[in-house]
């Protein structure tokens, strides 16, 4: 029997009661982002039915694929990325020795909190914002073994830094966290940006070549008596590692070329058709941090290419484009 059966909280059950008040996004539809969750009128908040006191669980998207995830007075952290600098990037003019830059008056206004960061990967929309934010917060750093190394060279307490593989279930109390293997995007030569790893600690890493891909994971939280909800940080999937996690909920990364095959009907089948996909990783995550996202003409169209792939392969599945900082309750 699968840990989802096992954990007392059945997915069909998520389906009949929840209710997420958002229509599902159609293809083409950025520009009409979505609001948060209402509650339909005469109705308790789903929380608040399960003993739960109402909005005390929260998902609030920060770009890239970056989360916020509040669980009552508790703060889980997923790839936050706030300083949002250029690179060139976005304006055919990609540097690799940009230096790494900490907003800290963007990312403190953000951040007040962090008991657990879940790092994807190592890349700089991913992890440059990290170890300040642990070394601010006291957070708990989880991520590969290159996570590790890079949180020490960068000065985060190595009690701080706790390396996972993928297959660990780590128990919060409130809500566990499944680590699942994973895999990186691939780029239009079939390869990844910045591939490598750290087995040792580096020097300070001072510019984005620095942070190398170094594996990738992907995380479950699954909240007690509340959703589970799948976070990845890139597009590909290992469909062996996913079998019984069940997510209500999946954040799905965007796919930047077509190098990987039948992508969204194998993380769909993979992932037993979410009740709800949430793209991520379609944004252009060198401006603010303002709404609507900005989103460049290529990306548009792989956002539009990624909801009707979701609906030829999960039509039951409700797409959810989410804004910047907004709570949505699943």
């Amino acid at each position: 029997m699968s840990e989802h059966h096992t954990s007392g909280y059945h997915r069909r059950r998520f389906l009949r009661d929840a209710a997420v008040g958002t229509a599902a996004v159609s293809a083409g539809a950025l520009g009409v982002t979505a609001p948060a969750q209402a509650t339909p009128a005469g109705t308790a908040p789903l929380g608040a039915r399960r003993g739960r006191r109402a909005g005390a669980v929260s998902f609030r998207w920060w770009g890239t694929s970056g989360w916020r995830v509040d669980i009552g007075d508790r703060t889980v952290l997923v790839d936050p990325y706030l300083s949002r600098f250029d690179t060139g990037l976005f304006r055919g003019a990609f540097d690799p020795a940009t230096p790494l830059t900490v907003d800290t008056a963007v990312v403190d206004g953000h951040v007040d909190r962090a008991e657990n960061v879940l790092v994807t990967h190592t890349h700089w929309d991913h992890f440059a914002d990290v170890p300040h934010i642990a070394t601010r917060t006291g957070a708990r750093v989880f991520g590969t073994l290159t996570a590790y190394h890079l949180g020490l060279a960068s000065g985060v307490p190595a009690g701080q830094l706790s390396p996972v593989r993928g297959g660990e279930v780590l128990d919060f109390g409130d809500y566990t966290v499944a680590v699942v293997s994973s895999l990186h995007s691939r780029n239009a030569a079939y390869s990844v940006a910045f591939p490598g790893v750290r087995v040792t600690t580096p020097p300070t890493p001072a510019t984005i070549g620095d942070l190398p891909e170094g594996d990738t994971l992907a995380y479950q939280i699954r909240v007690a008596d509340g959703p589970a909800v799948f976070f990845m940080g890139a597009s590909d999937l290992n469909e062996r590692n996913l079998a019984g996690l069940a997510p209500d909920v999946a954040m799905v990364a965007s796919a930047a070329t077509t190098s990987t095959a039948d992508y969204v009907p194998r993380l769909m089948a993979a992932l037993d058709h979410p009740k709800v996909v949430v793209p991520v990783h379609w944004d252009n995550f060198e401006t603010p941090l303002t709404n609507p996202p900005t989103v460049a003409p290529s990306d548009r169209k792989r956002l539009d290419d990624l909801i009707a792939a979701v609906r030829r392969a999960s039509p039951r599945s409700r797409v959810l484009v989410p804004e910047y900082d907004t709570a949505y309750h699943f």
